[in-house]
């Protein structure tokens, strides 16, 4: 084992993240009380540009008058591009007028390190400013051919500056468009590629997130009609280290809570795994035997891995 060590910054129960866009007050009401983990309040792709203003107002009201945590929840803004004028804005109401009640912001189309340091300097001054207690995490949107060249380089700006970032996510339709990929589905498989086209970017960025400490989140499934594609692209990513999944309709919830949720058997066989390796120990043996194979202290990570998941969704429950 190296050295040099970059443990987990902020653990978060994020199995399945809804997404829901701003301008939409009755969606936000029901988004807060159902299943999601996670939500997230779309300021940018979901809002239409005359839909803009009032989506901010809408986010800002809905922060305040909603107990989210109270419910459960883990609640983000996404806020709109640093390409655009409305960034600023975003951050700067957000913030200032619900800062202490919002979560994190989700940054999109992150392509260099100094697009969050951009943020997280906006973040830490309206903090100040404002006296403010909360802090206010950060995640990052890897979705261009840029931002996916550069993953490891943002990663590692989780470990520089105010260290806000929390997590990244794989942004798979604007990643699509960023390679001109012949495609015109939202994270779905394309039948002329031999298998899963998204795998090495996906499993690329989970590296860059477990190597710095942050969580890895998969992106859309844009046919919510079609469960099966969604838990099968669901079950990949899970596959490849992500956590969770985001959620484009409700019906999406349910599925991801499924997939990113250990089965009962597996985590008793994660506590077999953990009793085993106590007995070996104290009869002085490094390793043992459980239904006929080796387990080791690699095994003990990942049995552990799957009870600390169990234990966070037992918690919530």
């Amino acid at each position: 084992m190296s050295h040099t060590l970059h443990p987990l910054r902020r653990a978060r129960l994020q199995r399945s993240e809804l997404a829901v866009p701003a301008s939409n007050p009755t969606m936000i009401d029901k988004a807060a009380r159902g299943d999601a983990d996670f939500v997230f309040l779309d300021l940018e792709d979901a809002v239409a540009p005359p839909e803009k203003v009032q989506a901010r107002k809408n986010a800002v009201q809905a922060l305040n008058d909603i107990d989210w945590a109270g419910l459960g929840k883990t609640v983000s803004v996404r806020i709109n591009g640093l390409d655009t004028h409305y960034m600023y804005r975003d951050v700067v109401d957000v913030m200032e007028q619900a800062g202490d009640r919002v979560h994190t912001l989700l940054v999109p189309k992150v392509g260099v390190p100094a697009d969050l340091y951009m943020v997280e300097a906006m973040v830490n001054q309206i903090e100040q400013g404002c006296g403010l207690s909360t802090r206010v995490g950060l995640e990052a949107l890897i979705e261009t051919a840029l931002g996916m060249a550069n993953v490891e380089a943002i990663a590692q700006f989780a470990n520089q500056g105010q260290g806000r970032l929390e997590a990244l996510h794989f942004g798979v339709a604007d990643y699509s468009a960023s390679l001109r990929a012949r495609t015109t589905n939202i994270g779905g498989l394309n039948p002329d590629y031999p298998g899963d086209q998204w795998h090495a970017a996906i499993s690329r960025m989970v590296i860059a997130c477990r190597a710095y400490g942050l969580r890895a989140i998969d992106g859309p499934f844009g046919d919510f009609s079609d469960p099966e594609g969604y838990t099968a692209g669901a079950k990949r990513a899970a596959a490849l280290g992500c956590e969770g999944k985001w959620a484009i309709h409700p019906s999406q919830v349910e599925l991801a809570n499924d997939v990113f949720s250990p089965p009962e058997a597996e985590v008793t066989k994660a506590r077999r795994i953990l009793e085993e390796l106590r007995k070996a120990e104290a009869e002085g043996r490094g390793a043992a035997s459980l239904d006929g194979k080796m387990i080791d202290a690699a095994s003990e990570k990942m049995a552990t891995n799957v009870l600390v998941l169990a234990d966070a969704i037992a918690a919530k429950a």
